[in-house]
């Protein structure tokens, strides 16, 4: 991601040619897609080569248009990927842009200074990594390990900074914005201590940034040894899913049979009954932590304009505070049934 935010600069009006002498050239977009996932491209995502960068000039001009300080980067490459997670719908990816910028703007516990040294306690715990081998479908498998987390060393935050850099650092590659991700999530020995962190508020957040504030395509959520307490937890999460989203989930107990049917064992760790070796955190670890300066220089990209709040931007509004704070108390007997 590079290139310049300003909508008055990058985009100058006919008639000031001389303008163009001062612009910095803008990184110009080579496809690294292979024939196979072109022509998936076509048939899953709507996108014709041939028309990719008229497309592409299409969205910067509605932002340049309807949001001149929206403070974005406009290359070729960075738009591209609101346009395949909304199956080049322009108004669709427009929105997608716009509350990608929203959330990161409305959550400054998780946004200010963003960047792999800033979360590698969250990294060394592993609490997030992705697994060295793709699917069959070309997919990255995303594996969440709440039991890795101690609440007293950090706050629930932080693992979602740790959560928004990998699918940041994943969604870099044209392979997973075509293909999108899976998502393995191990709740063994999830008590309702740590259950409690995650109320409506906290989750609402999360959801509207996977759901509609971020680029990328969540095609499975498999959930394995989640524990009784999870009822509680997917009661807090289920109402703010779409139901698309929600038929993508698969709750598979201890069943590592039942797992196996959506995620061969060839690229399971040992601990899931794979047969691809210890699960090793240290690879993804590194490529993340080597890849510093890449996103202080992308974040410098997406700045906030001195003359405009994250709310003159949102498409669609959050629910307020009070709201969640009363669903949490309804939501706490429901945790403590459970557990």
């Amino acid at each position: 991601m590079s290139g310049d935010s300003d909508c008055t600069r990058t985009s100058p009006s006919a008639g000031s040619p001389s303008d163009n002498e001062f612009l910095p050239d803008r990184p110009k977009y080579v496809c690294s897609l292979s024939p196979d996932l072109i022509t998936k491209a076509r048939e899953e995502l709507q996108e014709k080569p041939e028309w990719r960068l008229r497309d592409v000039q299409a969205l910067r001009d509605m932002v340049c248009k309807d949001y001149p300080t929206l403070g974005t980067c406009l290359d070729d490459a960075f738009l591209l990927r609101f346009l395949r997670a909304r199956k080049f719908d322009y108004d669709r990816a427009l929105q997608l842009l716009v509350n990608y910028h929203t959330c990161r703007r409305s959550w400054p516990e998780v946004f200010n200074n963003l960047k792999p040294s800033a979360i590698k306690p969250v990294l060394e715990s592993g609490f997030v990594t992705v697994l060295p081998r793709l699917d069959p479908e070309g997919r990255h498998i995303v594996c969440i390990r709440p039991d890795r987390w101690t609440p007293s060393n950090y706050p629930i935050t932080e693992n979602i900074r740790a959560i928004y850099l990998t699918l940041e650092k994943l969604i870099q590659s044209e392979e997973t914005q075509v293909n999108g991700i899976v998502i393995l999530a191990d709740y063994k020995g999830v008590s309702l201590s740590k259950a409690s962190h995650f109320g409506p508020f906290v989750a609402k957040k999360v959801i509207g940034i996977l759901q509609d504030g971020f680029p990328i395509r969540i095609k499975a959520v498999n959930i394995i040894n989640e524990p009784r307490i999870f009822k509680g937890i997917f009661a807090i999460i289920k109402p703010f899913l779409k139901e698309k989203i929600a038929n993508r989930f698969f709750l598979h107990g201890c069943d590592l049979n039942s797992l196996h049917q959506n995620i061969p064992p060839v690229i399971l760790p040992e601990e899931y009954g794979g047969t691809s070796g210890k699960l090793d955190i240290s690879e993804w670890n590194e490529l993340l932590l080597a890849s510093e300066e890449d996103f202080l220089h992308d974040f410098s990209q997406l700045v906030l304009p001195c003359d405009s709040s994250p709310h003159d931007m949102l498409v669609s509004g959050d629910a307020d505070e009070k709201q969640c704070d009363d669903s949490l108390r309804g939501m706490k007997p429901q945790l403590y049934y459970c557990y």
